[in-house]
């Protein structure tokens, strides 16, 4: 694949209304890996999202977790050679709602997704910690969190429980 070659795929008008078969593709969208596409990106996919049926995932926590890998996508793995494509697709289940996240960027280091730990926020303003609060988040927010490095892409899968909801801190 090669990033100029494709632009952003659709609008989100395009993209709307849910299928109502369990495990169906809800969205599948392909498109640069750049901030501005990214922006794109996640305004299509919250457009679809806003017609989820009642009982799916809090689009909140949706938001949130789509966000934060998307944009770690733009500035991790794209970070050392450019820009390239990223494919997001997600599928309705029963229970939740199905990610799946591909890249050719720079694989993850170790191997796997980063742990997200929790920091110590009971510290002076100028002691707060810079960063690392978005590794947290996903994994607090989504289930089954898997990383997998297949050739060259990387690839990311999650789900989001249609009872999530943003923890209190």
């Amino acid at each position: 694949m090669q990033a100029r070659a494709y632009a952003f795929m659709g609008t989100a008008d395009q993209h709307r209304g849910w299928r109502a078969a369990s495990g169906a593709p809800v969205l599948h969208l392909l498109f640069p890996g750049e901030a501005s596409s990214v922006r794109r990106a996640l305004k299509t996919a919250m457009a679809v999202f806003g017609d989820m049926p009642r009982g799916s995932a809090p689009i909140s926590v949706v938001e949130i977790v789509l966000a934060e890998v998307l944009n770690n996508v733009v500035e991790h793995a794209y970070a050392e050679h450019g820009r390239g494509l990223v494919e997001l697709e997600v599928e309705h289940g029963t229970a939740s709602l199905a990610f799946r996240i591909r890249d050719e960027g720079l694989p993850m280091p170790g191997g796997d997704a980063p742990a997200g730990l929790a920091h110590d926020l009971d510290v002076s303003a100028q002691d707060l910690p810079e960063g690392g609060f978005g590794w947290f988040l996903i994994r607090e927010l989504t289930e089954d969190l898997r990383y997998r490095r297949v050739g060259t892409r990387n690839e990311l899968t999650f789900r989001i429980a249609h009872d999530a909801q943003v923890p209190d801190r």
